[in-house]
């Protein structure tokens, strides 16, 4: 696979002496990694073969009901992802979750154009947050290193420590993540500027709330020449 180039940030602008540099946001899935983790994640628990004949049976499920307008979610790709993680994470003890969360990863093949930038945005003395529809049992074990302040994610209910298979908090993509960036930016202020990085197009409306916001594109490699 290739990528097109990755954007950089801006030289020209300042960390101002006397109050906060500015904040980045990133996406992750198709941003800062190849494909998407809640596959992989799910895959690590149950085994690849099994999780990928669960999403496709939640894909048809998902249609089905979206069809008979008694989808479980706010849209089709939210409904395919309810019924995906009920039926593969409910009962599931936190502790495997974390131990699957480990073995993921070395299989994460990350985007290092973006990669790069990320840690442009830290040498600047930039703040770094990651918002993400991804689950929050996964992510800080990939991210560990990074030097990321803050993530927004996908929670998971626990009841005696365990998975429930549903959301503890609304799925943070398109709209939902933009409020919550929203809402971190008016909590965590003030901001002198904002950078965001994401994927067209669910990330538009999380981009529009931008200073600077860039689309990014992972292309596949052709076969042809």
């Amino acid at each position: 696979m290739q990528t097109t180039p990755a954007p950089t940030p801006d030289p020209a602008l300042p960390i101002p002496a006397d109050g906060p540099a500015g904040v980045a946001f990133f996406d992750f899935d198709g941003t800062l990694i190849h494909g998407d983790s809640l596959p992989m994640f799910v895959g690590e628990v149950i085994g690849r073969r099994r999780a990928a004949l669960a999403l496709a049976d939640a894909i048809r499920s998902g249609l089905h009901r979206h069809l008979r307008g008694r989808g479980p979610g706010c849209d089709f790709p939210g409904s395919v992802k309810a019924i995906f993680l009920k039926r593969t994470l409910r009962g599931l003890p936190v502790a495997d979750a974390l131990a699957a969360a480990e073995r993921m990863i070395p299989r994460v093949r990350w985007h290092q154009p973006m990669l790069e930038v990320l840690k442009a945005h830290r040498r600047q003395g930039r703040r770094v947050v990651i918002a993400t529809g991804a689950l929050d049992l996964y992510m800080p074990a990939l991210l560990r290193g990074l030097g990321v302040d803050d993530l927004l994610a996908t929670g998971m209910e626990v009841v005696d420590g365990a998975l429930t298979g549903r959301l503890s908090t609304a799925n943070c993509v398109r709209r939902d993540k933009a409020e919550r960036v929203g809402a971190w930016i008016a909590g965590n202020g003030p901001v002198t500027a904002t950078w965001g990085y994401g994927n067209h197009p669910s990330d538009l409306p999380m981009l529009a709330l931008m200073h600077t916001g860039e689309v990014v594109r992972i292309r596949r490699r052709s076969n042809r020449g």
